[in-house]
């Protein structure tokens, strides 16, 4: 049976592991994960039970984190699209709270990058990209994922490990289901969930599962990582914790000699 390689770590430990998608949320801030300029008109607001939104200055672009402590998910993510203010969303993303905060400050990294080129150019990238599907699941093959395509129109990728997945469901007409669903843990009872509906931006899916594969360690407390698939991560160079400094030992004085008095 796997060993658990936080056993014998004090719980305020700082680690660092892969694969991502078991690492836990990590520290939960929005202004964080939402890389917007807020000191340059978007708006951004937050009360006292941790509910938080932010807007473009256009008001196309609403992102919202709706904390929900006492629910498996621990609350949602969401980000929404809208043509022009107060008009039905076009497109929307909703993740757990328990996603890993680093995917999601990548995505929206991306969204913002997508949302200044619409701004700066005559294309409409946030309701017109033109990514190809494969952008996103392609780096998935490459790292060993595999793919099972059923009849239903929808298509599956795995992780190695079995513990995280990305589902496409590639026959989208009439269906409510969402376009793209990402996971971490088992589908069954995941650790987090992302879902993307028809019409969202396939670059930024894309962006999501690169950051999913990334090899770069995530940073956590040992008590911040999830305990039900410890024993699948690689503990990657521990940030060992330092030692109180003890002064150098004074030595004894000699003693009474013992040898022959000459």
């Amino acid at each position: 049976m796997p060993t658990d390689p936080f056993k014998n770590l004090d719980p305020t430990q700082k680690v660092k592991v892969l694969p991502r998608h078991l690492a836990g949320p990590g520290l939960v801030d929005p202004r964080t994960v939402w890389a917007f300029p807020f000191s340059k008109g978007w708006p951004f607001a937050q009360v006292e039970d941790g509910t938080a939104a932010a807007f473009s200055p256009c008001l196309r672009l609403q992102t919202t984190y709706g904390p929900q402590p006492h629910t498996p998910s621990k609350g949602t993510w969401a980000v929404s699209a809208h043509r022009a203010p107060s008009s039905p969303a076009v497109w929307q993303m909703r993740f757990d709270a328990t996603t890993p905060v680093e995917l999601l400050q990548d995505l929206h990294i991306e969204l913002f990058d997508l949302y200044l080129e619409d701004r700066h150019s005559d294309r409409d990238r946030l309701f017109e990209d033109e990514t190809a599907a494969q952008e996103t699941y392609v780096p998935l093959l490459a790292r060993g994922w595999n793919h099972r395509v059923k009849t239903d129109g929808t298509q599956t990728f795995l992780a190695a490990d079995g513990l995280a997945g990305v589902r496409h469901r590639y026959a989208t007409t009439g269906s409510p289901q969402p376009s793209w669903q990402v996971w971490g843990g088992h589908l069954s009872e995941p650790l987090w969930q992302a879902r993307f509906s028809r019409g969202t931006p396939t670059t930024l899916v894309a962006a999501l599962t690169a950051s999913l594969i990334s090899t770069e360690p995530l940073r956590r407390t040992a008590d911040e990582v999830p305990r039900p698939t410890r024993s699948h991560l690689y503990l990657a160079t521990p940030v060992t914790q330092q030692s109180p400094a003890v002064p150098p030992l004074t030595p004894l004085p000699p003693g009474p000699g013992t040898g022959r008095s000459l």
